[in-house]
């Protein structure tokens, strides 16, 4: 029976050495990583393309520092949809997909149905969003928000 789509696949000890050294610095080269696993260029990018390939390494990406680029506030919106049919489900999640002040969007479980990860300018620009364009997502019932004071840990770094 062939694996499951979302099935791990099998990586050993230089794949996975290969995707830490990634996920610490996703523009080094294929020699710098052949060096650090003790293996010639043309396995470590054989590799590295399976590694994609499978879909374990899914982009690269930079990671900008949101505050020099004027945003200061980080805030956390929950939201609870009127009902729960397909069709509200569907249009919230492809509205959201528009905002681009939105970072992270997240189906739950519990009272709220989703958590949006939202940046903004200053308060008054957060305040803004959520009226304006968070309030007329379709299906909205109920809002709930919360702010970060401060980042105590923002690595996206998956433990391989």
């Amino acid at each position: 029976m062939p694996p499951a789509p979302d099935a791990a696949p099998q990586l050993d000890r230089n794949d996975r050495r290969i995707l830490a050294a990634l996920q610490d610095d996703a523009r080094r080269s294929v020699a710098d990583l052949a060096a650090l696993v003790s293996l010639s260029h043309s396995p470590v990018w054989r590799r590295v393309r399976a590694l994609e390939a499978a879909g374990v390494i899914a982009g690269y990406h930079a990671r900008l520092d949101e505050r020099r680029l004027g945003f200061g506030v980080r805030g956390f919106v929950q939201l609870q949809l009127e009902n729960h049919t397909a069709e509200i489900a569907s249009a919230f999640e492809r509205e959201v997909q528009l905002l681009d002040q939105v970072l992270a969007c997240h189906n739950l479980s519990g009272k709220y149905d989703y958590q949006l990860e939202v940046i903004a300018r200053s308060l008054d620009d957060f305040a803004s969003f959520v009226r304006e364009r968070v309030r007329r997502l379709p299906g909205v019932r109920e809002i709930a928000t919360s702010f970060s004071l401060r980042e105590v840990k923002g690595e996206r770094r998956v433990p391989v």
